[in-house]
């Protein structure tokens, strides 16, 4: 679990783009953190504003990496960082649509979402 969501390239490289994105000044997780230590010095480094949303994209990322592992495994899909990276930028987009307050606040200014 460990290396399928924060260790190995393609997650690291799915994180980086992500966080990116968002222009979230927190780096990725690293080797040596656990989701939870990741997130709660992350959380502790972001604006008070930006905290919901960066909790919203802590849960949005490793789901939709665990969702990509199943379908590489159960349907043959290729693993491939840009379409997984297009893909949580849509689910983001309708979380925040569906009432998913705090991603409003970081997503792009670009994406309407009102």
């Amino acid at each position: 679990m460990r290396h399928l969501l924060l260790e190995c390239p393609f997650a690291r490289q799915t994180w980086h783009e992500i966080l990116s994105w968002l222009w979230m000044t927190t780096a990725g997780p690293s080797h040596e953190d656990s989701l939870m230590d990741w997130w709660l010095q992350a959380r502790q480094n972001t604006p008070t504003l930006m905290r919901k949303g960066l909790a919203s994209i802590a849960l949005l990322t490793p789901w939709m990496i665990w969702k990509q592992r199943n379908e590489c495994i159960f349907e043959g899909a290729q693993p491939l960082v840009q379409v997984l990276v297009s893909k949580i930028k849509e689910e983001a987009k309708q979380w925040a649509r569906a009432g998913a307050h705090g991603l409003r606040v970081i997503l792009p200014p670009t994406w309407d979402v009102h």
